[in-house]
This record gives structure tokens, C-alpha cells and sequence, in this order.
């Protein structure tokens, strides 16, 4: 008997500083202490000219969102119209360059529409929250 009530004493602090580690866990955002890693995905800087008048309606969403991928990027521009920037090309896939668009939503000025073409392709879209 008394070695049961020893082996409970020895794994008290054991769970105890588990639960603290988890308590401290749930209150500290560790994807902020790495390297910018948040920051320089969704806030990646325009190159060339801002267009500040431009803006996407719910509509006009609604459209693009309907766009299959490797459609012809001119049915996707012909929705969207000139966009507010374009952000650094980028490589999705090997030996492809890719071409960002952004566009800022009317409704929601926090969140910009980013529009992937590759060649004259759609490619995707993403969101990017500010």
C-alpha cells in the first residue's frame, strides 16, 4: 500500500507542469516569435503604382469565384478591371513565373483579394487579412 501512494506523490508534478505548459500554451501566440514569418506572407509590399480607387464589390467576388482554374486570365480580368497593385512575381511551380494582382474589398477593407495568373492562365486566388 505504500507504494502506491509514492508513485501517485512522484507523478503529481509531472502532470502538473504538463497542465501549466498547455495553461501557458493557450495565452501565447507563437507563430508572432518566429522570424516575420505571419508578416511577410500577408503583407507583402506593392511594386510599380497603387491604384487607391480601386476596390471589389460583393459581385464582383461573387464572379471570380465562380472562375475554374486554368481558365483564360481574360475572363478573370474582364471581372475585376485594373488592379489596386501588383505584388513580386513568384515561382508556384518550377520554371513557371506567377503573376499577383490585389484587389481590396469594398465590403471589407482589411481584406485583399490576391489573384495568381501564370502565363495567360488563372492560376488561384487567396485572401490576405491585414
Amino acid at each position: 500500500m505504500r507504494r502506491q501512494s509514492l508513485e501517485r506523490r512522484s507523478l503529481s508534478p509531472v502532470v502538473v507542469g504538463g497542465l501549466m505548459f498547455a495553461f501557458v500554451g493557450l495565452f501565447v501566440d507563437f507563430r508572432n516569435m518566429l522570424s516575420g514569418v505571419g508578416q511577410q506572407s500577408h503583407h507583402e509590399a506593392c511594386q510599380g503604382s497603387v491604384n487607391a480607387q480601386v476596390e471589389l464589390s460583393r459581385e464582383q467576388l461573387a464572379q471570380v469565384l465562380t472562375v475554374p482554374e486554368r481558365a483564360r486570365a481574360d475572363r478573370v480580368r474582364q471581372i475585376v478591371g485594373t488592379p489596386y497593385c501588383q505584388l513580386p512575381d513568384i515561382q508556384v511551380r518550377a520554371g513557371v513565373a506567377a503573376e499577383r494582382q490585389v484587389y481590396p474589398l469594398a465590403f471589407d477593407p482589411q481584406t485583399r483579394l490576391i489573384i495568381l495568373y501564370e502565363g495567360n492562365e488563372y492560376a488561384g486566388y487567396r485572401f490576405s487579412f491585414q
